[in-house]
Order: structure tokens, then C-alpha cells, then sequence
């Protein structure tokens, strides 16, 4: 295995870490590259890496425990659990429309018209974007792209009135409550909301390349994480959420079935549950937490039938795909 992810390291510039673990057996750990460049500061096993809209995943959980302990379901319409819901939300959009991206809402990034997350933030300046509602401007006032239900098509919008919908139950804010109700209980003591401005020791700066040179991220994505995605993590966290969501200790196993159900199909093969990705390989579904922002690549996977567990995290824009690949490669037969 080390040898195949050092040719990706050469060939692709990976810098990140790198988990694997079978049940409850530490197979391969390492890190490669730096998390600062300016001061030649190594990734490590420990370092916080942002998961953009791997985030999601805790989005969902957090709607599968706020279901669990109050009088609404996923099929609640949404606009009865929000005081002031989006006028461009169809009255018939549920929380499962939402949590499957099935629900037709307009999207502020629709990842299928842009490529270029940071092209938002060239006129919005991304440091305003401290709060849920900040976002909601940006897709109001559009028209929906379809009727609830009728097909799959990603929307980032959707999880940003889901966590919404967290606040207003809740009656906390989005991240105080996922930090209180599934990073606390899941051991995560190095996850968080992070500040991009405010970036604790051991943590990776993202790198976009950008004219032959690398620069920072931070003006290519918002200021801090919510519902949508951005979340910092480290791989030792990440595989021990699995281990604790898995185990039904963040929500009740009827629930943790819900959010890997195969609700909506994307593509032969590959469906999409509560949050997460559900994809056939060699014969298995495998479970899949995916994010990539400019400076941003992650992937994060479970295996049941072997108990394997791989979370690769990035710095950079891309490379946590083609180490996962070559695990399944080498692995998954």
C-alpha cells in the first residue's frame, strides 16, 4: 500500500494524511507534504484538514437526532419547522427532499452550471459568510429547478436550510450544536468549526495553484463551516465517527439504517442516502463522505463487509480521490 500512495504522492503533489484501519486495528497512518508551507510545517497524523461538503454527513446525523427526540419525521414538510421559510421553497419540500437533494430548491453554487467555487467570492466578499441565514440571500429569490422528488440533482442549499432547521429546533446555533451532540460523543477533541482567519496550531492551510505558484485558499471559500460543508477533521477522528455513528451511539439504529438507505440514484452504481454517498464495489456498498473545495480534497470510506475504514484527507484540491481507488485496487476484491 505505501508504495502504490508514494507514486501518487510523485505523480499527483499529494500533500495530506492518510488512515486505514480494519475494525479495530490501525493498518496505515502518515502524512505527506506540508501544512504550512511558509514555515515547512508537516502534515501528520493529527493535523486538522477541512472536509468541505464531507460535512454534510454530521448535517444529516444531526437531523436523524433531532428526529429521533421531537414530534416531526423526514417527512415533515419543511416549511412547518421554520418561522420564516425561503419563499422559493415549495410547500411540499420535506426534510427527506432536503437530505437527498431531491428537492428542486434553487442552489447559490450549482456545481453543475460552476466549476470554480472561489468565482462566488469574487464579488460576495467570503468573510461575511459567518452565519447560516448569510447564505440565503444568495438563493431566495430564484426560481426551483424542479418539482419535489422528481429526480436527484446536488444542491448545497438544501443543507444550509437543514441546519436552518437544527437552529430553530434546537434553539442553538448550528455548530454549537453539532459540536455538543456528535464531535463530543464521537472523542472528535480535534474537529471543529474553524475560522480560516483564526486557525489553531496544527492545522492545514489550503493551497490552490494558481499561475505556476501556490497561494492560500482563504479568499476562496467562506470565512467558517456550517450545514453545507467545512468542517476541519483529522483521519483518527474521522474513522472514529464511523466507528461511534456505526455502533448506533449518536442515533438509534433505525435511523442510522435511514441515512444509508439508497433514497435517491445518481448514476448506475452509485446512489445517495442522508448525507452520504452509497456506492457499489466489487459486490459490497461501500459508504462514502466526499468533499472538494479549492485547497480542499477529501474522502472518507467505509467497507463493511471487511471492516475497513479510509479517510485521506487534503491540502490541496485534489489526490484524496486516486488514493482511495488504489486501496480498493489493492484490497477490495
Amino acid at each position: 500500500m505505501d508504495a502504490k500512495i508514494q507514486e501518487i504522492v510523485k505523480k499527483k503533489g499529494f500533500s495530506g494524511s492518510v488512515i486505514v484501519t480494519q475494525g479495530e486495528d490501525l493498518v496505515y497512518s502518515k502524512g505527506f507534504g506540508f501544512r504550512n508551507l511558509a514555515e515547512s510545517l508537516p502534515n501528520q497524523m493529527d493535523t486538522r484538514f477541512g472536509i468541505a461538503s464531507g460535512s454534510k454527513l454530521f448535517t444529516a446525523v444531526a437531523i436523524a437526532q433531532l428526529v429521533e427526540q421531537n414530534p416531526f419525521s423526514y417527512d415533515t414538510p419543511v416549511h412547518q419547522l421554520l418561522d420564516q421559510s425561503p419563499a422559493c421553497i415549495d410547500e411540499r419540500v420535506t426534510i427527506h427532499h432536503l437530505l437527498t437533494h431531491t428537492s428542486g430548491i434553487p442552489d447559490y453554487f450549482d456545481e453543475s452550471v460552476m466549476e470554480d467555487f472561489s468565482e462566488l467570492w469574487e464579488e460576495k466578499p467570503m468573510y461575511k459568510m459567518e452565519k447560516l441565514e448569510d447564505f440565503v440571500p444568495m438563493f431566495k429569490d430564484k426560481e426551483k429547478m424542479f418539482e419535489p422528488g422528481e429526480k436527484f440533482h446536488y444542491n448545497n442549499a438544501g443543507f444550509i436550510v437543514l441546519g436552518l432547521v437544527v437552529e430553530a429546533v434546537s434553539n442553538r446555533s448550528f455548530t454549537d450544536y453539532v459540536t455538543e451532540n456528535i464531535f463530543k460523543p464521537a472523542g472528535m477533541q480535534d474537529s471543529g468549526y474553524l475560522r480560516l482567519d483564526q486557525l489553531p496550531g496544527n492545522t492545514a492551510q489550503g493551497y490552490i495553484e494558481k499561475g505556476g505558484s501556490l497561494r492560500t485558499n482563504t479568499y476562496a471559500v467562506p470565512v467558517i463551516g456550517g450545514a453545507d460543508g467545512g468542517a476541519f477533521v483529522t483521519g483518527p477522528d474521522m474513522n472514529g465517527f464511523w466507528d461511534t455513528l456505526l455502533n448506533g451511539k449518536l442515533v438509534g439504529e433505525r435511523h442510522v439504517e435511514r441515512l444509508l438507505t439508497k433514497h435517491a440514484k445518481v448514476k448506475e452504481g452509485v446512489s445517495y442516502g442522508y448525507g452520504l454517498w452509497l456506492d457499489d464495489v466489487h459486490g459490497e456498498t461501500v459508504y462514502h463522505a466526499m468533499g472538494f473545495d479549492p485547497g480542499v480534497s477529501f474522502h472518507s470510506c467505509v467497507y463493511p463487509k471487511g471492516q475497513w475504514k479510509v479517510t485521506v484527507l487534503s491540502n490541496k484540491g485534489s489526490g484524496a480521490f486516486p488514493i482511495v481507488k488504489a486501496f480498493e485496487e489493492g484490497f477490495i476484491k
